[in-house]
């Protein structure tokens, strides 16, 4: 009989790593990032694998401690004003910005559990004093109105209305957040594998135009990957991974499947 083992739910990776560092009591200016990053691949393997939108954003970061645990085995780099740099700072950067974002929330929830025990009384004001409008005299408005100082007032609108006009940033047109699908992606590579029979996996990435697109490529070889349409060898560490077709593309009919199981 197995042991049931309930995994707490995390908003993102740097909401995991955040919980190991305070959970081990550890200071987040000096990281031991072996340690956690053994603890973070712990809780990635025990993770449900339901959404690979999410879970891409965990194996991201799961890719940069690993990076980042490389960097400490290697001598460290000295940048230009001959300081040693420290692989961890990028990383407890962003770990203390979330944390400050975090305990903001928490302060905008408390007030907003406190706005939620406010009364307020509707007014009680009669009928007849809320329909009562003053009455306008249209000679009294307009006394000591001339031409010139109508052409004043349309000038003076005119003006605040082109100070309200950014001359740079109103010339940009609508920015649209690039979506990638991973059905999409893997009949593009199986579209590649026609004409391509062994090609790099680095020039396949580099090929990509944004870090989504190379994350859901990475994804996509992973799937082919489980299918047994491909088939990668790397001869040393750091050496570039060499893909291989070994199935004709055209027989690789289930990816329409895939895509109809898809989210």
């Amino acid at each position: 009989m197995g042991i049931p083992v309930k995994l707490e739910v995390f908003e993102g990776p740097l909401d995991l790593l955040l919980h190991l560092i305070e959970k081990n009591k550890i200071d987040i200016y000096d990281i031991p990032i072996v340690e956690i990053t053994d603890q973070y691949m712990e809780y990635i393997h025990a993770m449900e694998r339901e959404d690979l939108g999410i879970m891409s954003e965990f194996m991201v970061m799961a890719a940069t401690l690993l990076d980042i645990k490389c960097k400490m085995l290697l001598p460290k780099e000295v940048n230009e004003e001959g300081e040693e740099e420290d692989p961890r700072a990028e990383l407890v950067e962003k770990l203390l910005e979330y944390k400050m974002y975090k305990f903001m929330s928490y302060e905008l929830k408390d007030k907003m559990d406190d706005a939620a025990n406010v009364f307020f009384k509707e007014p009680t004001i009669p009928d007849e004093v809320l329909q009562y409008r003053e009455p306008v005299d249209p000679k009294e408005l307009l006394a000591g109105l001339t031409l010139e100082k109508l052409n004043a007032i349309y000038k003076s609108i005119i003006r605040r209305q082109e100070d309200k006009v950014d001359p740079i940033r109103s010339k940009f047109g609508t920015i649209e957040k690039e979506e990638v699908s991973l059905s999409d992606k893997m009949i593009e590579i199986k579209d590649f594998a026609r004409t391509h029979r062994k090609f790099s996996f680095r020039n396949l990435l580099e090929s990509q135009c944004s870090k989504v697109q190379v994350i859901v490529t990475f994804l996509s070889i992973l799937e082919l990957m489980k299918m047994g349409h491909i088939h990668v060898e790397q001869d040393g560490l750091f050496d570039d991974i060499s893909v291989e077709v070994q199935t004709d593309p055209d027989t690789w009919k289930n990816l329409t499947e895939f895509a109809e199981d898809e989210p």
